[in-house]
């Protein structure tokens, strides 16, 4: 129990302006469960907690309710709307049976306007909470973000396993037919293991991107026409279940560059994946290349909307999404890290009157 006297807002007043306080400052109990005042209520005045323990919550964002502070004996509170001659912008609630000091707004003015220590003391008061509320609103923001991101991560990989896992399945169901040859049985049975193999890299490489491990990249002389033409067969099965159809618009050139493919052909799964999104009707990735003085350019090409302008300038930027109920934005930033370990350069653009066009450059082996 705490007595209006030991109140710190109220310690510099004299002690005939305390008198006059302790005759206008009302008490009220208060019991366990009971609102004090409403959010939306006028600021009649303010409080001081004698004994007890009073919540302080109001609705935050889309109508979530936020706990912004605890009352504790011999705090002072509502008095920013008496201040601010504004209606209450949270709502006061006892947890347990209280007791407060009620003080009406209009006295409250009058000793503030008399008494410049007490209207510091009451800035000092008011700048104490908002800094409260500023730390544990910025908390709860970061944890309920924090859970919306893990939310979103899990989505993503959900999502991402969805086609190698149909693969693998369909793969399986074709090896058990009864009149599946050992022929065909063990072309499944590969089928399965290299899907197997992707989804491993596929979580390897996300825990790596999040985590921001520098794996050691471990570029090797490898023909791109045959790597290309390895990561179309297995990206035409991954496209049998979508209403897609992937066409070699000219020859991948045949050229030793140093790559690593396994990492490498995760930029191509993730364009097409993105693309194959864009166009959730049906349409046509096309594939193309060309060659200059040092370097191999690589376009993944879509008949689809194009990129939105809201994100043209981020798309490479983790967690950039737009128009996507599904994913965490990752994908594009995966293959920009990627391609940059190869010592290259990616970028996109709209094809007017077309689709989007997302391109890479990997350089070619100087000579000498």
């Amino acid at each position: 129990m705490v007595a209006l006297e030991s109140v710190g807002l109220f310690r510099s007043l004299r002690p005939d302006e305390f008198s006059a306080l302790r005759r206008i400052a009302r008490e009220r109990r208060i019991v366990a469960g009971q609102e004090i005042f409403r959010e939306g209520d006028p600021g009649d005045g303010v409080y001081v907690l004698k004994e007890g323990l009073v919540e302080i919550a109001g609705l935050v964002g889309q109508g979530s309710r936020c706990v912004f502070s605890q009352v504790r004996p011999g705090e002072v509170f509502g008095e920013m709307a008496v201040v601010e001659h504004r209606p209450r912008s949270a709502t006061a609630t006892a947890l347990e049976d209280s007791t407060v000091y009620f003080i009406p707004q209009a006295e409250m003015l009058y000793f503030i306007e008399r008494s410049p220590r007490l209207a510091m003391n009451l800035l000092q008061e008011v700048s104490r909470r908002l800094r409260d509320f500023n730390r544990q609103y910025v908390d709860k923001i970061l944890q309920t973000e924090q859970l919306a991101v893990v939310g979103r991560f899990a989505r993503s990989i959900i999502h991402d396993l969805k086609n190698p896992l149909c693969i693998i399945g369909m793969a399986a169901e074709l090896a058990s037919l009864p009149n599946a040859t050992p022929a065909s049985r063990a072309q499944e049975q590969e089928r399965i293991r290299r899907q197997v193999e992707r989804i491993s890299e596929m979580i390897g490489q996300i825990l790596e991107f999040t985590q921001g491990i520098q794996a050691a990249v471990t570029l090797a002389p490898t023909d791109y026409g045959k790597f290309i033409q390895s990561v179309l067969a297995e990206l035409r099965h991954d496209l049998e279940v979508k209403p897609v159809t992937l066409k070699l618009e000219n020859e991948p050139p045949t050229v030793g560059l140093l790559l690593d493919p396994k990492r490498l052909r995760r930029v191509f799964f993730n364009l097409a994946h993105n693309a194959s999104e864009a166009m959730p009707n049906g349409g046509k990735i096309l594939l193309r290349f060309s060659r200059t003085a040092t370097e191999i350019i690589t376009e993944v090409e879509d008949t689809g909307p194009g990129i939105a302008p809201e994100i043209a300038d981020k798309l490479f930027e983790p967690f950039a999404t737009f128009g996507k109920s599904k994913g965490t934005g990752l994908g594009l930033s995966i293959c920009k890290k990627i391609v940059e370990d190869h010592r290259g350069r990616i970028w996109a653009r709209n094809e007017p009157g077309r689709g989007a066009v997302f391109a890479f450059a990997l350089p070619l082996p100087r000579r000498g």
